[in-house]
């Protein structure tokens, strides 16, 4: 096991952890284009580190609904410099890289990454999870309905899930992929799993898989959430837009930890750190 992942193993048995997201982009929906000088990139991860992230998250494509798919060589430019400058600057500082790509995580895991943070859970590229299994590092599984390109934001009224509902089917799918996983020897020891808020669900689905999160822990792994910004936040909220949705992130983030989350992963570290921690404190007395 890759010796940063081996750490965090132990490190969220004891208390949640927060993952800090850096999108080198020009196009995510919440801070597209802000980071995308490496300069600039490596300069906001070493603050996100400083404001407490246990782990900073590097990705080169946006998962924005609708977003613009990104090539290969394009994705590779844009993450690579900026893990080897973290690496150099930082060593002990723990790296994810978010991507479907096998080559990608390839090149990323050889620049100083220890987790794969995949939106498909290891099914966009058939390389992928053969990757996973030969490597030390660990992989998050995350569930969606279709690739970002495809996908639209979470819905006001409505569900896709029909009467067996989200969290069943969220569970199946997860499951499924984690059983594949361990076919493939990627044992669960090196799995976090993601239900995926925003990917394909409606604002209630959200809502739901956020209260059910129980159901989620029945697999075993420890499960991460990101709900940070996301629109079901918003209309939660009365239809408040991406820069005035901090507070109902952190609400979102502590109903995550009471309810068994163990990542959060986030835009706005220090403010997230102190939620989780407080609703760490609720959830163990």
């Amino acid at each position: 096991m890759h010796p940063h992942f081996e750490r965090l193993s132990k490190d969220l048995k004891t208390r949640p952890l927060v993952m800090g997201i850096l999108n080198v982009t020009p196009d995510s929906f919440s801070d597209g284009g802000r980071w995308l000088d490496p300069g600039l990139a490596v300069a906001h991860a070493l603050a996100m580190a400083e404001q407490g992230a246990d782990l900073i998250d590097v990705g080169g494509e946006s998962t924005r609904p609708g977003a613009r798919p990104v090539g290969l060589d394009e994705e590779l430019a844009r993450v690579v410099p900026v893990l080897k400058q973290l690496r150099a600057l930082k060593p002990d500082l723990a790296l994810s890289i978010d991507t479907f790509k096998a080559e990608v995580a390839r090149q990323a895991l050889e620049a100083g990454a220890c987790l794969i943070n995949d939106q498909s859970a290891l099914t966009a590229d058939p390389a992928m999870l053969p990757l996973a299994a030969a490597s030390q590092a660990g992989a998050c599984l995350m569930h969606r309905l279709e690739p970002a390109a495809e996908a639209k934001w979470s819905p006001q009224e409505g569900s896709r899930y029909g009467a067996e509902g989200v969290t069943r089917i969220v569970h199946a799918f997860l499951e499924a992929r984690l059983h594949a996983a361990g076919l493939a020897g990627l044992g669960p020891e090196r799995v976090w799993l993601d239900p995926g808020l925003g990917f394909g669900k409606s604002v209630g689905d959200n809502l739901r898989l956020l209260r059910e999160l129980g159901a989620l822990l029945k697999l075993g792994c420890p499960l991460l959430l990101g709900p940070s910004r996301k629109s079901f936040v918003g209309a939660a909220l009365g239809g408040l837009p991406v820069e005035e949705r901090l507070e109902g992130t952190l609400a979102a983030c502590a109903a995550a930890v009471l309810n068994g989350a163990s990542v959060l992963r986030v835009h706005d570290v220090k403010e997230a750190v102190r939620a989780a921690r407080v609703a760490w404190a609720v959830r163990m007395a």
